[in-house]
């Protein structure tokens, strides 16, 4: 990267905060930085995360390279003195010059050539409340207040059921420089809040960065065991992989009453287990993708230690816990190294899918279903919420049975998928560089 500051190019980058243990959000931040940087060698980034203050650090992210990114803290919450809360930066992008002088976050903000805005994925939707769609709609206005021209990443986008927040959407999405959806189903959605402001040039249907995600190797990060299951595997004794969510195994309730299941996880998960070390000579590999502490609900690695602890005692040495201290690149790694996968959380899948590994979900929301269908894998998707209990795990058999049949199919398609995906990574940066063109003329 070149030292004159004149020709760097700045970058804000909301939405994607690698401190979130999520490894998919992380997965986004990674594949952003990464891909839109060997495009644009002379961008600089700015990440917004949950910390306070203003850090710079170094990440590595595919084997052998390494980023500088500056890292600015901007947050929810009742301490409105601190200036990284983030109504008291909305109410400073609204006070011009002055709210410049007061406010430290938005002086960074102006200082931006762009801003990119991925909303984690899935959270620009009032779905999950108020307060979630407020912090997620937020920076996308307050780049606009600030005349920052704006680039929404490829996501998804609603549903709105209430009408005041359905305007707010529609008005940062209008006054986006370019909106990208990530599966057809969202991009129906986004075309519908642009109305007459539809503009094939502007508003496009894309994938999900994270197919974008290269790997690094966690070879000497793994104990001994699961690095002899997978360095020594064979067609006979293949190896799976399995995320389970602890969103939904550590309260089976809620997956009842939020989510509207028909099927009982915890069940599915069980009986599928029990099934593959009894029936097969497979390897069982349980891989978190959200690297919360034990103590809270949404640890995936709490809930794949409980499966771990109930197999039987036969079995023990066939059954493996991937570690909670693996990043982003080195999880997807990990699953590379899968025959067949089966994952809950979405964005483990699309580091299955990615890497041409035969993949199926048990989901519960339609985001998967059309990311599944980008890669021509839609009958691998199994929905708690239409199919009962031993519909899923009947399906989850079938499919690691046909695994064959579904690696030739992702070899099929899957180069199609990676052009999407480099062609949409090239047509962002474009738009970046004629946005900073034009700033200079």
């Amino acid at each position: 990267m070149s030292d004159n500051n004149k020709s760097k190019i700045n970058i804000g980058l909301f939405g994607a905060a690698p401190d979130t243990s999520n490894m998919g959000v992380s997965a986004l931040f990674a594949s952003t930085v990464e891909g839109i940087t060997e495009r644009l060698p002379n961008a600089r980034f700015s990440v917004f995360d949950n910390e306070l203050g203003k850090r710079s650090k170094t990440h590595q992210f595919s084997d052998g390279n390494y980023f500088d990114v500056e890292h600015i803290g901007i947050r929810a919450g009742h301490r409105y003195y601190l200036p990284e809360n983030i109504v008291t930066v909305s109410v400073a992008s609204r006070l011009g010059a002055f709210g410049a002088m007061m406010n430290s976050v938005v002086r960074d903000i102006d200082g931006f050539d762009v801003v990119l805005d991925i909303s984690g994925g899935d959270s620009f939707s009032d779905i999950y409340g108020v307060k979630r769609f407020m912090s997620v709609v937020r920076p996308k206005l307050i780049s606009l207040k600030r005349n920052v021209p704006l680039i929404l990443l490829p996501q998804t986008y609603g549903p709105y059921f209430d009408s005041k927040l359905n305007r707010i959407a529609i008005e940062a999405v209008k006054g986006a420089d370019m909106a990208w959806a990530r599966d057809p189903h969202s991009f129906v959605i986004l075309k519908d809040m642009l109305g007459d402001d539809y503009d094939a040039t502007r508003h496009r249907s894309g994938v999900d960065f994270a197919f974008a995600l290269g790997i690094r190797s966690a070879v000497d990060l793994i104990d001994d065991p699961l690095r002899q299951a997978i360095l020594e595997k064979k067609p006979e004794k293949p190896v799976v992989g399995l995320n389970v969510s602890g969103l939904i195994y550590n309260d089976p309730n809620a997956a009842v009453s939020q989510y509207g299941f028909k099927a009982d996880y915890n069940d599915i998960i069980h009986a599928f287990c029990d099934w593959l070390l009894a029936e097969t000579d497979a390897n069982l590999v349980l891989i978190p993708h959200v690297m919360s502490d034990r103590q809270y609900t949404e640890s995936d690695f709490a809930a794949c230690e409980k499966v771990a602890m109930r197999v039987e005692e036969k079995h023990k040495d066939r059954v493996f816990v991937s570690p909670d201290t693996l990043d982003q690149n080195q999880v997807k790694w990990l699953i590379s190294k899968m025959d067949w996968f089966c994952g809950t959380r979405m964005h483990s899948t699309i580091a299955a899918l990615s890497r041409g590994v035969p993949t199926s979900a048990i989901a519960y929301s339609d985001k998967t279903k059309g990311v599944f269908e980008t890669c021509g894998q839609g009958d691998e998707v199994f929905d708690p919420r239409t199919l009962d209990t031993q519909a899923v795990i009947e399906g989850l058999k079938d499919s690691y049975l046909r695994r064959g049949d579904l690696l030739a199919s992702l070899e099929k398609s899957l180069p199609e998928v990676k052009q999407r995906v480099d062609d949409q990574l090239s047509i962002i940066s474009n738009c970046i560089l004629d946005i900073v063109a034009n700033k200079n003329n």
